[in-house]
């Protein structure tokens, strides 16, 4: 049988789910901004974002530490975004960081 657990190195999720409100002006160029910027940062993984037509969202990013994790909230474009968030974007949201121990994939095959 085959083994179906990755063995990558422990890493960690910032799971960031969040509720938009009705003032979501510059959100869209913003955020794209801000992966952008988080794409740059040292220790960043990967991300995945969706978000449903009632405005709900789920963002995960894949951080290699939490040292990583520490640095990109203290950047200064993050921080102004997640400001901007609270006061204007935002209905709620709520934050998780996870540490990532097993991961496996399925991929369908192309016939």
């Amino acid at each position: 049988m085959d083994n179906l657990f990755s063995e990558k190195p422990f890493y960690y999720a910032v799971i960031f789910t969040s509720q938009l409100s009705q003032d979501t002006t510059d959100y869209d160029d913003v955020a794209e901004e801000i992966e952008k910027r988080a794409k740059e940062q040292p220790g960043f993984i990967n991300v995945e974002s969706v978000r449903d037509t009632s405005g709900f969202g789920i963002t995960i990013s894949y951080w290699e530490s939490l040292e990583a994790i520490k640095q990109w909230k203290d950047n200064a474009a993050h921080t102004i975004a997640r400001q901007r968030g609270r006061e204007q974007w935002y209905e709620q949201f709520h934050v998780r960081i996870c540490l990532v121990e097993k991961e496996y994939v399925f991929h369908r095959k192309e016939f």
